[in-house]
């Protein structure tokens, strides 16, 4: 599970995130590290992305939890960790949630990060976990589709697993990737999925975000590969845990900019999703106590 970062860390993003960036550098903050002729190069903080309306701000929270600031716009994308971790961050003006499994959807964290009070952009089975207040404020992504989100047009990719052994984990027409459009830039949120049909067939994206870890998405190769076969200008690798993302940047090579942001602070390194929702200790319990009811 997520846990929120450290307080002086935090302080020490917020503080190289504000420092000024020039376009010409593409933005690399300290902390993040940009993959030259197939290798990586590191640095903690925001990371910038000109874009033709402002510059868009990229903090790295925890695992597949970040904080992306643009134009106004403030966007917490699967918030976990509890309010703590988005300490000194502006408060959301619409927060994304690709899927219901435990490290990318908290209800306690969306209670303190005041979700009441803004849009969100769903799947529907997180929709449905909603209490009527957030539901209120909520729209469904329907893969495939098109939505918005505090006025940014967004397209829902559909996020799921294809191999035969992972097929458990993210079913096909549950979870969502998103592709933010910034002004003039296409922004790439997979989500847990493997390379899909789907993601292959991406065009015009100008950064992604992709995960690689198992059994859960994908492995290092196939991100690679989906890399080769969409080819976005810049990649981070995220969801990561227990994955080797330098290895992935050897494999992209030129293909891509990589940049390995720093997803996993102290007490992080080993974080680990939690099982799928209907493989869960809990779950298993409660259909126990269904059981015995009937």
């Amino acid at each position: 599970m997520n846990r929120a970062l450290s307080l002086p860390r935090r302080n020490m993003l917020l503080a190289l995130a504000a420092l000024p960036i020039t376009a010409a550098a593409l933005a690399v903050a300290p902390g993040v590290r940009a993959q030259e002729a197939g290798s990586a190069t590191t640095a903690p903080g925001g990371d910038t992305i000109p874009t033709g309306e402002g510059n868009l701000v990229i903090h790295p929270i925890a695992h597949s939890t970040m904080v992306l600031t643009w134009g106004g716009h403030t966007i917490y994308v699967d918030p976990v960790g509890g309010g703590e971790a988005f300490e000194g961050m502006p408060a959301p003006t619409g927060i994304l949630i690709t899927h219901g499994h435990g490290d990318h959807f908290d209800m306690p964290t969306l209670e303190a990060i005041g979700a009441t009070n803004v849009p969100l952009l769903v799947n529907q089975e997180v929709y449905d976990q909603l209490p009527a207040d957030m539901q209120a404020r909520a729209s469904v992504g329907v893969n495939g589709e098109a939505a918005t989100l505090s006025g940014i047009n967004i397209n829902v990719i559909p996020a799921y697993n294809t191999s035969s052994d992972r097929l458990q984990f993210h079913p096909e027409g549950v979870g969502n990737g998103y592709v933010l459009n910034l002004a003039d830039q296409r922004i790439y949120i997979a989500g847990d999925t493997e390379d899909t049909p789907e993601m292959r067939a991406l065009t015009d994206i100008d950064v992604a975000f992709l995960p690689m870890n198992l059994p859960y998405t994908m492995t290092e190769e196939q991100a690679a590969d989906a890399v080769a076969a969409f080819g976005p200008r810049i990649v981070y690798p995220y969801h990561f845990s227990g994955s080797d993302p330098e290895r992935f940047a050897e494999l992209v090579g030129t293909t891509a900019e990589v940049r390995i942001a720093d997803w996993y602070g102290p007490g992080n390194a080993d974080a680990e999703p939690p099982a799928p929702r209907e493989e869960t200790a809990q779950d298993a319990g409660d259909e126990a106590d269904s059981e015995d009811a009937q």
